[in-house]
């Protein structure tokens, strides 16, 4: 695999970068009490960057406190911005060859109400979520506004860019999805949702004046529920594409220079984001959505698909009708950038196992890869009150019990 296309360099905004692989944004919940990078969250990033993915987003930095899903988030407000530029600076020392983008996010509805608010844009609320605040175009305005300003401090700490949140069920996606049907500023037509990701761009391009700074954007181009994104309407579930694709094709007209494809919302759909060992060929439907991003933009917006690291090593058994050497990552990484479905490949739960894939590959060390199995405790840890990573370490697998524990597992 030495001349693997994964290998190869590809343009991302005004940067060349070396190769193919993406670290997707993974959040380990492992802020200190200020919400900077703790000594935690320094050893996984310095994984990454050692391991020579040429992009690296960094997870769902939020850019308040009063709404978030995770109690150990990382921050993005002024009082971070000094910790955030030491942890830029430090990570660009070990490797500075790549992209390094900030994921900014608003949990929305998703914010835990055991240590903060849950906030709604819906006057009706999705199902399950009836105890979230509804919230006003004044509200939304504000939120907004943070989220230029964690733009701001982003391109400030030196970070390459930043990725605009409009996945995983956060307040990026419940602005878009058809359920957000009352006609309000950005509800109702597809036009005024829109508009959200519109005026969002176009704010922080003003405030950030740089045109080396990346914009791109990580989406569900397809959330597997009634009235979510990529649905017919706000009561049907039936696949409609119709706003993805003009979504994508909107952001690329305002100045992204990637998309980061998803489909699915972890709290509603889980194996539609992340395929299980039980149902791993939805990791195929993930090269779809992928082809209809390459399809419907420009050449030199680059499409960055996730969904690969189920496929690990080729040998999973759950998968069947293929032959395990044309079933691997690398296999398929491959193969859909020679076949123009995607542009690189964003490895999530791989890279909690090993992170030094590129490296590994570009020296003739593929087979001291360690793959991940898709025992999927990463993400009981994530549900959980702990820190998140692969539990093939010692650290994470101590809390194992107590996360099981938390949820009433014996």
């Amino acid at each position: 695999m030495c001349n693997s296309t994964l290998l190869k360099p590809i343009k991302i905004g005004n940067k060349v970068v070396p190769n193919r692989f993406a670290v997707n944004a993974m959040e380990g919940t492992d802020a200190d009490e200020h919400g900077n990078p703790s000594e935690l969250t320094y050893k996984r990033y310095e994984k990454f960057f050692e391991g020579g993915s040429a992009f690296i987003d960094l997870e769902a930095i939020t850019c308040q406190t009063e709404c978030v899903s995770s109690n150990n988030q990382l921050c993005i407000m002024k009082e971070n911005e000094e910790a955030l530029t030491k942890f830029v600076k430090h990570l660009k020392a070990i490797n500075s060859d790549n992209v390094f983008v900030f994921q900014l996010t608003h949990a929305g509805e998703l914010g835990n109400p055991h240590f903060s608010k849950a906030l709604r844009v819906t006057k009706e609320p999705l199902p399950g979520y009836e105890h979230a605040e509804f919230i006003d175009e004044e509200k939304v305005e504000e939120i907004m506004q943070q989220l230029v300003e964690g733009a701001v401090i982003a391109h400030n700490a030196g970070a390459d860019g930043i990725d605009l949140k409009l996945c995983a069920g956060y307040l990026g996606s419940q602005i878009l999805r058809p359920f957000n049907k009352h006609e309000w500023k950005y509800g109702g037509s597809w036009e005024n949702r829109k508009q959200f990701a519109i005026d969002l761009v176009e704010r922080i391009k003003a405030a950030v004046n740089d045109p080396d700074f990346i914009i791109g954007s990580k989406i569900s181009l397809y959330e597997g529920f009634p009235g979510g994104q990529g649905t017919m309407g706000p009561d049907s579930a039936v696949m409609d594409l119709t706003e993805s694709i003009d979504l994508i094709k909107t952001l690329e007209e305002h100045g992204a220079s990637y998309i980061l494809t998803t489909c699915g919302a972890p709290m509603h759909t889980l194996n539609l984001v992340k395929p299980s060992k039980e149902d791993p060929y939805i990791a195929y439907l993930g090269q779809y959505f992928q082809k209809v991003c390459r399809d419907n933009m420009k050449p030199e917006t680059v499409v960055i698909g996730g969904g690969y690291s189920i496929f690990a090593n080729g040998k999973q058994p759950n998968f069947h009708a293929v032959l395990p050497e044309k079933n691997s990552l690398l296999f398929w990484g491959d193969k859909m950038i020679q076949d123009g479905v995607t542009d690189m490949i964003a490895l999530g739960r791989q890279s909690f196992r090993d992170a030094a894939i590129p490296k590994k590959l570009a020296e003739g060390k593929e087979d001291e890869i360690k793959w991940c199995s898709g025992c999927d405790q990463c993400s009981l840890l994530l549900i959980t009150p702990n820190y998140t990573g692969c539990v093939t370490e010692p650290y994470y697998a101590q809390k194992i019990p107590s996360a099981l524990e938390f949820l009433g597992i014996k």
